[in-house]
């Protein structure tokens, strides 16, 4: 049963409770954006809150339109469109933690590049949605090969700076996983380009490498940080859980795909990781107690 209007009703409460945090850590107008003196990692913080009041108003607009006015036509403007979408707000506030770990590097090239990548990976997404819904490949090739290069700048920045933590090895991982996320991207774009060679099989491989690799991979590592804030350093090996986790995403969870079992195996694993993740003791907390 489809309940559209509570549905967008809740959407603008949720638009209503974020801005109101984002307005009281921030300011309604998000001029820290382009102060040079604000620090990077609180841009993308209040990026990430920004884009998520949006994304809940744009999908709440799309749902009036498409169901009940019907004014505007596009076959790329829909809810499914926006299934990577909202994961965008936690990409953010991931990388906001990154570039908190990032160790002062006084260098004008240093906070140049810190600002180029933020400006590209945020107005590179924004500009790739319009091209999606207007369907231009060759823009959109363009613009997924530049959020690439901005992804490779962001992942040496934080190797170079980023200070000798255990969140560290997590989000080196997860950078990992979303410099994947952009392969995957450009070589289903790229497809595009062969009619003789874009099936249904491969495009559907290709974009479930990519939501895989994006939001169980990516995303998942950043939550992991995010939520165990507190407590880390967290008693666990973290080489090993993190190669479980790859294995869980890159091979397990494609094979799923066509066999059922390894489907199975897959939930399995992803709750294994999960609590090993959110039950591991922090040496944190246990000192606080």
């Amino acid at each position: 049963m489809k309940s559209y209007i509570p549905a967008m009703l809740i959407s603008l409460a949720l638009v209503c409770i974020v801005e109101m945090i984002r307005i009281r850590r921030f300011s309604f107008f998000p001029a820290d954006f382009f102060r040079s003196s604000v620090l990077v990692s609180e841009k993308f913080h209040q990026a990430s809150l920004l884009c998520l009041s949006m994304g809940l108003t744009l999908s709440c607009l799309v749902i009036w339109n498409n169901e009940y006015l019907k004014i505007v036509s596009f076959p790329k403007l829909k809810l499914d469109t926006f299934f990577l979408g909202f994961s965008f707000p936690l990409s953010l506030i991931t990388m906001s933690l990154m570039f908190s770990f990032m160790k002062n590097d006084y260098r004008d090239i240093t906070d140049l590049l810190k600002n180029v990548g933020f400006w590209a990976i945020n107005m590179g997404v924004i500009i790739f949605f319009l091209f999606i819904l207007f369907e231009k490949l060759v823009l959109q090739l363009a613009v997924t090969s530049i959020l690439f290069m901005a992804v490779i700048m962001i992942f040496y920045l934080f190797v170079s700076l980023g200070v000798q933590t255990q969140q560290k090895s997590f989000l080196i991982s997860g950078m990992i996983f979303l410099l994947f996320t952009a392969i995957t991207g450009i070589l289903y774009i790229i497809l595009e380009f062969f009619p003789e060679y874009y099936t249904q099989d491969t495009s559907r491989f290709l974009l479930k490498l990519h939501s895989f690799a994006s939001l169980y991979g990516w995303n998942l590592s950043g939550l992991a940080v995010i939520c165990r804030y507190e407590d880390f350093p967290i008693r666990l090996h973290s080489n090993g859980v993190i190669l479980f986790h790859w294995v869980t995403v890159l091979i397990l969870a494609p094979l799923g795909i066509y066999f059922r079992p390894f489907a199975v195996c897959t939930i399995i694993c992803y709750t294994v990781f999960l609590y090993i993740i959110f039950s591991s003791q922090g040496t944190n907390r246990n000192a606080n107690a």
